[in-house]
């Protein structure tokens, strides 16, 4: 398969629900034909609304190039498999079960081509385990994106043990046409990047929290007003570049053996799961919130990604790469 890539194909997400919509509102920001299938009964009436909804919210942002009527026109919301059969992209989006993944899949490949791509948005299933519930393996990949999806820079790419790396680097051409910064997982590690790297922060967050090192407020502020100063510019390995690495082996050696390795679930988590708290979604959570409260962070949310989205794109990588020429022979000379 070469690398080029139809921007306006049509393509299809599977499953309709939070995250689902927010990929149906990203795949046509960048200008596909959307096929939007409501696998559950009576998800289809409210998944419309929904789209309708953040299609709103996109339009208002400026990132619908084509306008919102003509996005609207370029969507198919429908409970029939039979309407994806032209589709070269397939989006799965349905919940972390692997039976009813893999009745989803069947369904799919009962009426794709054999040379289409199926993506599963998964962030707790393997994709080799996956990849068995398909006719063609090679084809299967992990595509994991962030909420909102069309208001984000993410896009986690996942091979499985089978999936053909020509279909891996087609996924992230395709990443690329939707305005991402696609990461590439070439070995199908359980958790993927992004899950295994924020359940390392959890726990030892959490840990200090349950020790009374910290508050969960306290911890919160650090992400907020150090991390979330610099991340987005330049992430964590940069970051190191920028500050210079005099510091850190003496502070590797110091600090890494009082680090948490902790395998049982934090306690206030459990309590969390026991109180079927939703976070702002049923005013339950790590924090107090009235409906008013939980409203208000929803929509500082949605306006947040908008200001990010923007502030991120005046500062891409290719950007600052292309500000300043990398001379490779000065820099050689400069090393002698």
């Amino acid at each position: 398969m070469g690398i080029n890539v139809n921007p306006h194909m049509q393509v299809a997400v599977v499953g309709l629900g939070l995250m689902g919509s927010s990929i149906v509102v990203s795949l046509l920001a960048a200008g596909h034909q959307v096929v939007a299938l409501a696998p559950l009964p009576g998800e289809k009436e409210t998944a419309i609304r929904h789209i309708v909804d953040l299609l709103r919210h996109a339009d208002n942002s400026n990132l619908l190039a084509k306008g919102l009527a003509a996005s609207v026109q370029a969507l198919k919301v429908t409970e029939d498999y039979r309407d994806i059969a032209s589709c070269r992209f397939v989006q799965e989006c349905v919940i972390e079960d692997k039976e009813i993944k893999k009745i989803v899949y069947q369904k799919i490949a009962d009426q794709v081509a054999k040379d289409t791509v199926i993506a599963s948005n998964t962030s707790a299933i393997p994709i080799s385990e996956l990849q068995h519930f398909v006719p063609v393996p090679s084809r299967f990949i992990g595509v994991h994106w962030a909420e909102p999806a069309y208001m984000t820079r993410f896009l986690e790419v996942t091979c499985g043990a089978q999936t053909d790396m020509s279909v891996a680097e087609y996924v992230i051409q395709l990443g690329k046409n939707w305005g991402k910064e696609p990461t590439l997982l070439k070995k199908d590690i359980r958790g993927f990047i992004t899950n295994r790297l924020m359940y390392a922060v959890y726990r030892e967050a959490l840990s200090l929290v349950e020790q009374g090192g910290t508050t969960l407020e306290d911890a919160d502020k650090i992400f907020r007003y150090d991390v979330g100063s610099w991340i987005t510019l330049m992430g964590i390995f940069r970051r190191m570049d920028f500050v210079g690495f005099d510091d850190y082996i003496d502070s590797f050696e110091r600090i890494l053996k009082q680090l948490s390795n902790r395998s049982d679930v934090p306690e206030l988590m459990e309590r969390m799961v026991a109180q079927v708290a939703r976070g702002i979604h049923n005013c339950k959570g790590l924090y107090p919130y009235t409906e008013q409260q939980a409203k208000a962070w929803e929509e500082a949310f949605a306006h947040f990604n908008k200001d990010i989205y923007e502030l991120a794109s005046q500062y891409g990588e290719q950007q600052l790469i292309e500000a300043i020429p990398y001379d490779i022979e000065e820099d050689k000379l400069s090393r002698i």
